[in-house]
Formats: C-alpha cells, sequence, structure tokens
C-alpha cells in the first residue's frame, strides 16, 4: 500500500506543470472532447510506465543491494533538482495524426512520457519498493489526477496553480526519499 500512496503523490505533484499535463490542455482546447482524451492518456500511462515500472523491478536483479541503495538515493535526489527544472511543450508533441481524438492522445502521451520525469520517477519507485503492480498503478493514478481537471478545466485551471510550489513540495518529497535510501532508513520505515 505503501508504493501505491507515495507513488500516486509524488507522480501527482511531478505532473504539474509538466509537458505532458501542458499536452493535456492543448489536446482538450483542440478537440473538446474529454472522454476519449481521459482513455488516451489512462492508456498510454499504463503502457508507459507498465515498462518503466518492469525495468524497475528488474534492476535489483542486476545490482548489489548496497549498489542499489546508493544509485536509488541518488536518482530520487537527482529527480528533486530535475523537478525544479520547468518542463516546455514541444511542436511535436502537439502535432495532430489522422487517428482521431483517442489515438492522437494515446500516440502523443506514450511518446511525451519518454524519458519523462514520471517514467524516470516510476523506474526508480519500482525499483524501491519491488511493487511493480502497486507502483504503475500509484503512478497511473498520480497522471490522472493531475491530468484529468487540465482537460475538463481546460486552460482556467493552468493559470491558478502555484506551479513552482507544487513543483517544489515533489521536490522536497524526492530528497527526502533520497536521504532516506541513502541513510538506510527505507527498510526500517517501508520504503
Amino acid at each position: 500500500m505503501d508504493a501505491f500512496l507515495i507513488s500516486t503523490g509524488i507522480v501527482a505533484l511531478a505532473e504539474i506543470g509538466d509537458k505532458t499535463q501542458l499536452l493535456a490542455l492543448v489536446l482538450a482546447a483542440k478537440f473538446r472532447k474529454p472522454m476519449p482524451i481521459i482513455l488516451g492518456i489512462l492508456v498510454a500511462t499504463l503502457v508507459n510506465h507498465g515498462f518503466a515500472g518492469a525495468l524497475g523491478a528488474w534492476i535489483p536483479a542486476l545490482l548489489a543491494p548496497e549498489t542499489l541503495r546508493w544509485v536509488l538515493g541518488l536518482s530520487f535526489l537527482a529527480m528533486a533538482v530535475w523537478m525544479l527544472i520547468p518542463d516546455k511543450l514541444d511542436e511535436d508533441d502537439t502535432r495532430l495524426l489522422k487517428l482521431g481524438v483517442f489515438g492522437t492522445t494515446l500516440v502523443a502521451f506514450f511518446l511525451a512520457e519518454m524519458g519523462d520525469k514520471t517514467q524516470v520517477a516510476t523506474v526508480a519507485l519500482a525499483a524501491q519498493y519491488q511493487d511493480l503492480v502497486g507502483v504503475v498503478a500509484g503512478t497511473t493514478l498520480g497522471m490522472l489526477i493531475a491530468n484529468v481537471p487540465a482537460v475538463l478545466l481546460g486552460h482556467r485551471m493552468a493559470d491558478r496553480l502555484p506551479v513552482r510550489l507544487v513543483h517544489g513540495i515533489a521536490a522536497a518529497l524526492f530528497v527526502l526519499l533520497g536521504v532516506a535510501t541513502l541513510a538506510g532508513l527505507g527498510d526500517s520505515l517501508g520504503l
């Protein structure tokens, strides 16, 4: 349950102001059909984070526990720094495909998530918790928590969110995870 809750919270915060949230806003404004967009986000995230989680679950088999602890701790600290760097939406991310609303959303979201903060976080969280289902379910829910309101409320919501503050909170959570992991506190805290 810890893996699910922490994954949900971290990704929901990390996604605020992320390029995929900006993509959700653009798709909502262009298509004005929220349900196919939301379903496209759901499927793209499940597939993308499923692969990322599987990679993260596989990593501990390759590394000694002490090495894994350092890799994960430093990865969480790097994610904290990365959270403080603003995202920009590339024009390639918004190019319309002839796949309809669902297909365009699915492809655009899947590609936009490649190498994105939330995908990298999914790898690290799956390696940390060794709970593939809990992490993927949590990161997917976190994506939906951040993106469904963006789709439903459009640009009105984007102007009112304190993105820097939300990213600062997410960065602080990654620092806490990184420090706890490096200090070896992860096992006693359920991390």
